[in-house]
């Protein structure tokens, strides 16, 4: 089990050499440092705690300040453990870098939906409206709570409250691109959150370890110079 946090950037498209077209999210996942390495005889359980997003020391808590300064590290927004991992591969301070994916691995990402506010049956649940016209008095309402007995709302009915703001994971999603240069890692389809939403990316639960073969990606960054021959035609019927 391997993990790193980042932002969500947002979603482009990507072509292969083979010309297939993947939707790709874009995560940035730049400074993320170990700032603490839990063991069985000190805190029960292993683990390592990460550290993502600098920010300023003025806006930072004093516990925070004393965790990032045992890691030799600046002052941190984000930090989030990761368990089941080999404690042994990591020292405190360690920085871990999107290297530690390899294209074409299969992932599991978390992040945090986006809030939608307090919403309705209709919008939140995905439910049918009532008649809107010829006497009636039912258009957006909750619909029947209950018989007559037991005379109280049945637990689990789906009523009117806020939506949106869940912690939510997908799973199983593969690794099209590991940019180290730009620190951005491509996982292929959407991810939970909005844009510049902290996401999880951790190594796959049902498919761990698991990597499938995917064709070179086409870049059009490089530009091809233009053959001597043309130019010199061209000069010549100036």
């Amino acid at each position: 089990m391997k993990g790193i946090l980042g932002r969500k950037i947002g979603m482009t498209q990507v072509f292969d050499q083979d010309g297939k077209l993947t939707p790709v999210t874009v995560v940035e996942v730049t400074s993320n440092v170990v700032t603490q390495v839990k063991t069985t005889e000190n805190d029960g359980y292993e683990a390592i705690q990460l550290a993502f997003d600098d920010k300023r020391e003025k806006l930072a808590t004093k516990a925070s300040l004393g965790i990032t300064s045992k890691a030799n590290t600046t002052p941190k927004r984000f930090f989030k453990e990761i368990r089941g991992v080999d404690i042994n591969n990591y020292q405190l301070g360690d920085e871990v870098k999107a290297d530690i994916f390899e294209v074409g691995e299969m992932v599991d990402v978390t992040g945090t939906t986006k809030g939608k506010g307090f919403q309705g049956n209709i919008k939140k649940y995905n439910q049918s409206r009532g008649p809107m016209g010829h006497g009636s008095k039912y258009h957006r309402g909750v619909g029947s709570l209950g018989t007559m007995l037991p005379k109280r709302v049945f637990k689990g009915r789906g009523l009117p409250s806020h939506m949106g703001v869940n912690t939510v994971t997908i799973q199983n999603l593969e690794i099209v691109d590991v940019d180290l240069e730009n620190n951005a890692i491509l996982v292929k389809g959407n991810i939970p959150g909005p844009k510049k939403g902290l996401v999880m990316i951790k190594s796959a639960v049902k498919n761990n370890g698991k990597v499938n073969k995917r064709a070179e990606l086409v870049n059009y960054s490089k530009t091809e110079e233009k053959p001597a021959e043309v130019e010199n035609t061209e000069s010549a019927e100036a």
